[in-house]
């Protein structure tokens, strides 16, 4: 049985997730997946707008999913590839070098990401979207006070 590890946030889920979560099934039998921690995320400098919890069921309701596991600091994957048997750790192209030394317990590979959506691009869009809706309120109570003082 060949075993995959990854890691990631996997926030708003969305389906450049599920293309790389199929990605890395087909390259073995087994995916398992760290999951950075609320705590580690903001060690991160990110912010998570769906808590880990959540997080965790919405993986392991994706059907190429089989575990996963907490990632709680830079430093563990070592333990966790060795503790998970991984014949493979894979990561997204952005880590590209970052993980090499890994090599000596696991197969090291970086796949693309799926072009033109990101978590970040989501979240950019998103508060583009509040920003406009802020202005759209200012601009109705800016309406309903000339209303008012016209009475």
């Amino acid at each position: 049985m060949t075993t995959i590890v990854t890691y990631g946030t996997f926030d708003l889920f969305h389906v450049g997730h599920v293309r790389l979560l199929k990605r890395l099934k087909a390259l073995g039998d087994r995916l398992v997946v760290g999951l950075s921690s609320d705590e580690f995320n903001e060690v991160k400098g990110k912010q998570v707008v769906i808590p880990y919890e959540d997080r965790r069921e919405i993986l392991l309701a994706c059907r190429y999913v089989d575990a996963v596991f907490e990632e709680n600091c830079w430093d563990q994957k070592r333990g966790d590839l060795i503790r998970e048997h991984a014949d493979i750790f894979a990561i997204g192209d952005d880590w590209a070098g970052k993980f090499d030394e890994l090599e000596d317990i696991a197969k090291v590979i970086y796949l693309p990401r799926t072009k033109d959506i990101s978590t970040t691009e989501l979240k950019t869009v998103l508060s583009y979207l509040n920003k406009e809706k802020v202005v759209e309120i200012k601009n109705v109570v800016n309406n309903l006070t000339s209303l008012v003082e016209h009475l």
